[in-house]
């Protein structure tokens, strides 16, 4: 069985889990999934089945948006609210103060990752240092932050959209943000409502995945990953050229990275065009 399954990952669960469970769903064991997500956060969790795991280097570099809560006065251990606190501030801040305040945290810049983060650090994830009692010095990421915007409020909180790039921490945003603002702020809900091209409303819920009688009928193809690029369809002769490993010759017009299918019209690789031939960059096709 090959495919991405896109599921909409329920609080409370990790990355972990949902594929646990998934393996055991579709009774494969070679299940990755695209971009951790921590178990307060809820959303788009793309899960590749069987073959389809080979793409998954190709989703870890897309960008995402989020739809994050920001509780302002409040820090805590962790950047969240599951976390110890820390400290609590009066914090009389309205929407346009706040408002005034985001274009300072957007574009090109460097975070660093948190204490309470799966990122790793001397072969140990840092969250085992924090859970020790232990800081440890670890070098700034550089992120984008293409757009940050205000949607309103929720209660106490204030609901803001991100558009980020890949190692961009929305619990230590929230945490810069209050601390810019002077009054601290910590990160109270996230919901990650678009990776790379894949939309939330696309997702499926755990519940309808575990009640599925077909579970394969919710796989997406693996091409849909690179949906972007140029077709290209290749003969027999290419095929079984493609099928070796070998360079495909190539007389078209196509430039750049494309996707090549064989006679069947199967999805046989993701290739680069080089000097007249499809060189594979990760081939796709059943061995």
């Amino acid at each position: 069985m090959t495919g991405i399954l896109l599921l909409d990952k329920p609080e409370g669960w990790t990355s972990h889990d949902a594929v646990a469970k998934a393996r055991r769903v579709f009774g494969e064991k070679r299940i990755g999934h695209g971009g951790t997500l921590d178990p307060m956060a809820t959303g788009v969790l793309p899960l590749f089945i069987g073959r389809a795991t080979r793409a998954v280097e190709f989703i870890e570099r897309a960008d995402k948006e989020y739809v994050a809560s920001l509780r302002l006065g409040v820090r805590t251990d962790t950047m969240d609210t599951t976390g110890t606190l820390l400290e609590t501030k009066p914090c009389d801040i309205g929407e346009d103060e706040l408002r005034a305040a985001l274009p300072g945290f957007t574009g090109r810049r460097e975070q660093t990752p948190p204490m309470y983060s799966a990122k790793k650090f001397a072969g140990k994830k840092l969250y085992e240092y924090a859970r020790a009692g232990k800081e440890v010095e670890r070098p700034a990421a550089e992120i984008t932050i293409s757009a940050l915007e205000l949607l309103g409020r929720d209660g106490e909180d204030f609901v803001l959209r991100v558009e980020c790039s890949k190692g961009t921490y929305i619990r230590v945003l929230c945490d810069e943000i209050g601390a810019a603002i002077g009054c601290g702020g910590t990160m109270s809900a996230l919901r990650r409502t678009r990776f790379g091209s894949y939309k939330v409303e696309n997702c499926v819920s755990m519940d309808a995945l575990l009640s599925a009688e077909d579970p394969s009928a919710l796989l997406l193809p693996v091409d849909s990953m690179f949906a972007g690029l140029p077709r290209v369809d290749i003969d027999a002769a290419g095929e079984k050229k493609c099928r070796c490993g070998a360079d495909v010759p190539y007389g078209g017009e196509e430039r750049g990275r494309v996707r090549v299918y064989g006679v069947t019209g199967e999805f046989l690789m993701l290739a680069e065009v080089y000097r007249g031939a499809l060189k594979t960059v990760k081939s796709f096709f059943e061995v």
